[in-house]
């Protein structure tokens, strides 16, 4: 298994609502502090609900528009998110191999809601003119509940995803009987 924190992304590529976006090389911390608020098992399904703050540091490339306000740049970025509520929830069957049971997950769904705040900071956007990208961070870390919600979904599922594959190689190695009591 690799570590899960710091967690390291190569790439996020998306095109949301207009706006096309690229993430490359971030690196993911605080992971290691996330809380499990809830958990539910059912025949086959596992909900989990996570509190988690996370900052991500890497390098973005941005164009088109964020909300109402045109955006375009690339460099470095920081995005700190505080008080995230990811809800997970697999879809779990039973296997057995060698006379024991173990659980492989063969999908999963989630979301993701902040409760706390999140803050955006990038570099260099309208290659460094600050009379246009100042105005553009003070509406995104105003209105910052819109943005996480038009710019995250990308993110938060890589996050998840690599998540998710460390989750199936912990459970092809280890049998149910060891993981519930």
């Amino acid at each position: 298994m690799i570590s899960l924190d710091p967690m390291a992304m190569k790439q996020v590529k998306a095109v949301q609502a207009g706006l096309k976006m690229e993430f490359k090389n971030t690196i993911v911390r605080g992971l290691r502090n996330c809380k499990v608020l809830e958990l539910r098992r059912f025949s086959h399904k596992t909900e989990i609900d996570l509190k988690c703050s996370v900052t991500l540091i890497g390098n973005y490339s941005l164009n088109g528009k964020l909300l109402v306000l045109p955006i375009e740049g690339e460099g470095k970025y920081k995005i700190k998110i505080q008080d995230v509520i990811v809800k997970v929830v697999l879809d779990i069957e039973e296997l057995t191999s060698d006379g024991e049971r173990y659980w492989k997950v063969n999908g999963f769904k989630q979301t993701a809601d902040v409760v706390g705040r999140a803050q955006f900071n990038f570099q260099n956007m309208f290659n460094g003119n600050r009379h246009l990208s100042d105005p553009v961070h003070e509406f995104a870390n105003t209105n910052w509940k819109d943005i996480f919600q038009e710019v995250a979904p990308p993110i938060v599922n890589t996050i998840v995803s690599q998540i998710v594959d460390e989750t199936i190689k912990f459970f092809d190695k280890v049998p149910i009987r060891q993981l519930v009591l």
